[in-house]
C-alpha cells in the first residue's frame, strides 16, 4: 500500500459505493468523518487498519440498523484489499449503505476513502461488502423490508448482492474441497536455507472485555475484536521481518458466535508460510467465561509485505513450518494464494484486457461463475441503450461506452418463466432456432448451474473457415420475485479443446439471457451480447440497419419456445 496515489473515482469501478442522483439520497445511507490523529496511528505514523476497521464496522453497522429498524450484528466480511495507507492528519471518509434485504440479514456496502485538506485530493483507500443479520425482538425473528433500488447504480448493487449472497453460502465449503485437492497436488514443502522456525513468529494475547468494548447491545463490538486480531497478526508479522509490516488483505471471515462483556478473549497468530513478497498470517479469537471451555469466535487470514523506503515490497525471510499441523498451515497457505491469484485476475479483469478467454479449472470455477454472472447483471442494469430498429415484435438496442459495442434483443413470449428458462438453458436445443449454432456439444458437466460447450458457426465470408467458441454456460435462478432468471455465457480455454486449423477461435466476453416474468403465463426475453471481433461479423448489418436477421432468428426462438413449453425439456428436473 502507498499513501499516495491517483484520485479514485468511485464511479468508475461498478462495485463501488456511489453517492445517488442530486437532490436524492438513499435513505439507509450513512457517512462518517475521522481526522487521524497520532493516537490512531501505528508506529509509522499510518492509521491502524485496526482502527479502520472499527470504523467500518461502526458505520456499517449503524446503516444497517437504520433499514432494519432493530439492532444488528456483523455476520460476515467479505475480502478487503488496502490499496493505499492513510498518514497522520489525513481525514478518512467513510460512506455506508444497504444494498440489498433478505430474510434476516442484508449486505451493506461500504467505501472508504481518503482526503488531504491542503490539497483537496481524495483517493480510495478500499472497499467492503459486510452482512449483518438484524436480532430477534420480543415479537420473534425480524423479517426485514425490502430495499427499493430508486437508481441505476442502486438497481445494480441491489442485483449483484444476490451473486455476491450465493458466493457467500458456498464460499467455506467450496474453499475447503479446494485446499483438499490443491494441498493434495503441492506435494512436501521445499526447506530453505536459513529459514525462520514458525514456532518463533507464533503470538497468544487475551483481552479482558469491558463495557467500552462493547456496542449498544451489550456485545462485544465486532470491530473490536477485528482490531484485536489485526494486532496480534501484525505482531506475528513483525517477528518473522524484523521490521514493520503492511496489511495488504484480509480474506473473507465469518463471526462464528457471539462474545459479551466479561469474557476473556483469547487471540492467537502465526505465520502460515511466507513468499517472495509476502506473508500469509492466520490468526484466531476465542472466548471464555469462569471455567467454561473456549467458544470459536472468528478465524482470519492476513497477507502482510514489507515496504521499503521507495515504497517497493522488500523480499520476506522464508518459514520453516512446525510438523504436522505447522505443514499442513503451509500447504494450505500456498492454495489459498493460488485461489486469491485467480479470483484477483478472473474478478478483477477488464473489458479491455485481452485475452478474454480465460483458463477453466474446479480451483476457479466458484469465481468465472461469479464473474460470469455478475458481468450480464451489470449490463442488464444498464438504461441508456439506443433502439436500432424493430420487427415483428423484436427489438434491437445498441450501447457504445468507452469504445465497446453492446447489443440487446427483446421480444415477449406466451410461455411461462420457468419454462422459458429451462429450454434456453441447454445450448445443444439452440440449433432448432438459431441458424448461426451449426454444432453444439457439452464438453464438461461441472455441476447443475455450470457447463462447458463447444460452438461451431459458420463462416462469415464465401470459401472462409467457420469459428469455434469453448463457452461457459452460468444459469441462475431468480433470489425473488424481483429477479430474473439468468443465462451467462462466457468464453474459457481449456487444455484438452485447443485451437485447430479447421475452425477459427472465436471468443465471446459476455452474452446470455435475462428472463422476467411478467405474468404466469408472459415472459420477456432479453438477450445480451458485449460484440468483440469474433461476434461483431455476424451482427454487423443489423446495426446498420442493412439486414433484419436478428427478427427473423428471435422470431424462431418465439416459435420453437411456445411449440415447446409442454415438452419434458421445459419442466424442471425435480417434475421430471
Amino acid at each position: 500500500m502507498t499513501s499516495k496515489g491517483k484520485c479514485a473515482d468511485a464511479a468508475l469501478d461498478p462495485l463501488f459505493i456511489q453517492e445517488g442522483d442530486e437532490g436524492y439520497r438513499n435513505p439507509t445511507e450513512l457517512k462518517m468523518s475521522q481526522i487521524v490523529l497520532p493516537c490512531h496511528a501505528n508506529h509509522c505514523g499510518e492509521l491502524s487498519v485496526g482502527q479502520l476497521l472499527k470504523w467500518m464496522d461502526s458505520t456499517a453497522c449503524l446503516s444497517a440498523e437504520r433499514h432494519a429498524g432493530c439492532s444488528c450484528v456483523t455476520a460476515s466480511v467479505d475480502d478487503i484489499h488496502f490499496e493505499h495507507t492513510i498518514g497522520v492528519g489525513k481525514v478518512v471518509n467513510i460512506i455506508a449503505k444497504v444494498n440489498r434485504a433478505f430474510t434476516s440479514s442484508m449486505e451493506v456496502g461500504i467505501l472508504v476513502n481518503c482526503e488531504d485538506l491542503y490539497t483537496d485530493r481524495q483517493w480510495k483507500v478500499c472497499h467492503a461488502f459486510a452482512t449483518f443479520v438484524a436480532r430477534r425482538t420480543e415479537a420473534g425473528k425480524v423479517q426485514l423490508k425490502q430495499v427499493l433500488p430508486r437508481t441505476q447504480t442502486e438497481q445494480m448493487e441491489y442485483s449483484l448482492a444476490a451473486e455476491r449472497r450465493r458466493m457467500r453460502l458456498i464460499h467455506a465449503e467450496i474453499i475447503n474441497d479446494l485446499l483438499s485437492s490443491s494441498t493434495a497436488q503441492l506435494g512436501e514443502f521445499q526447506e530453505f536455507q536459513g529459514a525462520v522456525p514458525a514456532e518463533r513468529t507464533r503470538v497468544e494475547s487475551v483481552e479482558l472485555v469491558l463495557p467500552p468494548h462493547a456496542n449498544h447491545q451489550v456485545s462485544t463490538f465486532g470491530g473490536q475484536i477485528m482490531a484485536w486480531m489485526e494486532n496480534v497478526a501484525t505482531i506475528a508479522a513483525s517477528r518473522l521481518c524484523k521490521a514493520h509490516p503492511t496489511l495488504r488483505s484480509i480474506d473473507m471471515f465469518h463471526f462464528r458466535g457471539p462474545s459479551h462483556i466479561g469474557d476473556r478473549l483469547v487471540l492467537k497468530a502465526i505465520v502460515n508460510n511466507s513468499f517472495k513478497h509476502s506473508m500469509e498470517v492466520g490468526v484466531c479469537a476465542e472466548a471464555y467465561q469462569g471455567g467454561e471451555p473456549l467458544r470459536h469466535i472468528n478465524s482470519a487470514f492476513m497477507t502482510f509485505e514489507v515496504l521499503g523506503a521507495d515504497r517497493k515490497p522488500c523480499t520476506i525471510p522464508r518459514i520453516r513450518p512446525e510438523p504436522v499441523d505447522g505443514k499442513r498451515r503451509y500447504q494450505e497457505a500456498v492454495a489459498r494464494k493460488k485461489i486469491r491469484l485467480d479470483r484477483k485476475y478472473i474478478i478483477s479483469c477488464k473489458q479491455t484486457e485481452v485475452p478474454l478467454s480465460v483458463p477453466w479449472d474446479p480451483s476457479n470455477q466458484m469465481y468465472l461463475s461469479f464473474n460470469n454472472v455478475t458481468a450480464l447483471k451489470l449490463m442488464d442494469t444498464r438504461n441508456n441503450w439506443v433502439l436500432t430498429s424493430e420487427k415483428n415484435k423484436v427489438r434491437l438496442y445498441t450501447l457504445e461506452e468507452n469504445h465497446v459495442l453492446c447489443f440487446k434483443v427483446e421480444m415477449h413470449v406466451s410461455v411461462p418463466a420457468e419454462q422459458t428458462f429451462h429450454l434456453l438453458s441447454d445450448l445443444r436445443r439452440r440449433k432448432a432456432w438459431d441458424r448461426i449454432y451449426e454444432e453444439c456439444e457439452v464438453i464438461i458437466q461441472a455441476d447443475e448451474e455450470d457447463t462447458i460447450y463447444r460452438v461451431a458457426t459458420p463462416s462469415v465470408s464465401k470459401g472462409g473457415k467457420g469459428q469455434d467458441f469453448i463457452l461457459l454456460a452460468s444459469r441462475r435462478k431468480p433470489c425473488d420475485a424481483r429477479d430474473p432468471y439468468l443465462i451467462a455465457l462466457r468464453s474459457v480455454t481449456l487444455p484438452t479443446h485447443l485451437p485447430t486449423d479447421d475452425y477459427t477461435r472465436g471468443e465471446v466476453l459476455c452474452a446470455g439471457f435475462s428472463i422476467w416474468e411478467e405474468s404466469s403465463a408472459v415472459t420477456k426475453i432479453t438477450y445480451y451480447n458485449q460484440a468483440t471481433p469474433g461476434i461483431l461479423p455476424y451482427i454487423s448489418t443489423d446495426i446498420a440497419g442493412l439486414s433484419s436477421s436478428f427478427s427473423s432468428i428471435f422470431s424462431a426462438c418465439r416459435d420453437f419456445l411456445e411449440a415447446n413449453k409442454d415438452s419434458p425439456a421445459a419442466l424442471p428436473p425435480s417434475v421430471l
